[in-house]
């Protein structure tokens, strides 16, 4: 999941090279949602080496309210920290 500074914007998404898709969207070299809304902060990440699994998740925590979506993202990161930096 991907997030504005100010963490209002929420953007999920799934890829099979993770580092590669942030650096994408923290340069808005791809246009769309992410460059729109300045979603540059990697807030959240799962990994599967299966996907159809990744696609299914994805699908799913899309149906997710957002109340649903930040009690996950608090689970592995509460401050909101953009964890591209440790990728």
């Amino acid at each position: 999941m991907m997030s504005n500074p100010v963490n209002t914007v929420l953007y999920i998404g799934v890829t099979n090279n993770l580092h590669r898709r942030v650096f994408e969207h923290k340069e808005k070299i791809i246009e769309g949602f992410t460059a729109k809304y300045n979603c540059i902060k990697l807030v959240y990440y799962e990994q599967t080496n299966e996907v159809v699994s990744a696609l299914v998740r994805e699908k799913q925590l899309k149906k997710w309210n957002r109340k649903k979506k930040e009690f996950l993202i608090d689970q592995l990161n509460p401050e909101r920290k953009d964890l591209f930096i440790d990728l």
